[in-house]
């Protein structure tokens, strides 16, 4: 970067977040970390380097509470040049098993806070004529689903769609908006939620039999945000392994 810009990352203190706000970092970004405990915010802000990282607290399914944070950044640092939509939940559960609450948190979370953060957001990028939206939806938003149920997956196909629309909207104005699709990333839910004989089943239908790394998927929303990178827009990065080409 040639100049210093703001990024805001979602879900920061997940493994997929936390590599994604240090490679933010090392380009030289000063980043906002969204999650929601706010005391481990500020124990992970402490270990970063100072003023370069700020973080809030903040349940990004309600519209008020992202009111709020966004206004926190507009007053400490005049807004956000970088907005990377990283933030969601996982839900198992195929149609039949989905409950009417579960349906309305999973979209709420994983689709909702990227749409209320992007509103909030674009009107200043459009006023520098510069700006750079990265949405992270799934693999699960292309096959319905391998392993994970039906709302996880609707609400990725849904962040697709708004990256489309976005993208279509922001365009005329040095705004692009990108999404990436990655699949079995090294999080928790590879490494605890499943056992070792389903890991080792699932590295059999993967192509390059391993896992993906998050430091990789933190590559591609650094390259997407790279000034550079600005004839690239409405476009889904796969980092599936080979499981799915289009």
């Amino acid at each position: 970067m040639t100049d210093t810009k703001t990024a805001l990352v979602t879900g920061a203190l997940g493994v997929l977040g936390e590599a994604v706000v240090q490679g933010l970092l090392e380009d030289g970004c000063r980043v906002v970390l969204v999650d929601l405990d706010q005391d481990k915010l500020d124990r992970r802000c402490r270990e970063l380097p100072q003023g370069k990282a700020m973080g809030l607290g903040c349940d990004i399914s309600d519209p008020q509470a992202v009111e709020a944070a966004v206004n926190k950044v507009l007053a400490a640092w005049g807004g956000v040049d970088i907005l990377v939509n990283n933030a969601g939940i996982l839900s198992n559960n195929k149609a039949a098993g989905t409950t009417p609450e579960e349906w309305k948190r999973v979209l709420a979370v994983n689709l909702d806070g990227a749409f209320y953060f992007s509103r909030a957001f674009m009107d200043g990028m459009k006023k520098k004529g510069w700006g750079r939206i990265i949405n992270i939806s799934s693999l699960a938003a292309k096959t319905g689903g391998i392993t994970a149920g039906t709302a996880y997956s609707v609400s990725k196909g849904a962040m697709i769609s708004l990256t489309f629309s976005l993208a279509a909207e922001l365009a005329p104005f040095g705004v692009t908006v990108n999404g990436i699709a990655p699949a079995y990333v090294k999080t928790p839910m590879i490494t605890v939620q499943l056992t070792e004989e389903q890991r080792q089943a699932l590295l059999q239908k993967i192509p390059v039999r391993r896992f993906c790394d998050a430091r990789e998927v933190a590559h591609t929303v650094r390259f997407l945000a790279h000034p550079l990178s600005g004839f690239i827009t409405g476009e889904i990065i796969d980092q599936n392994g080979g499981l799915q080409f289009d």
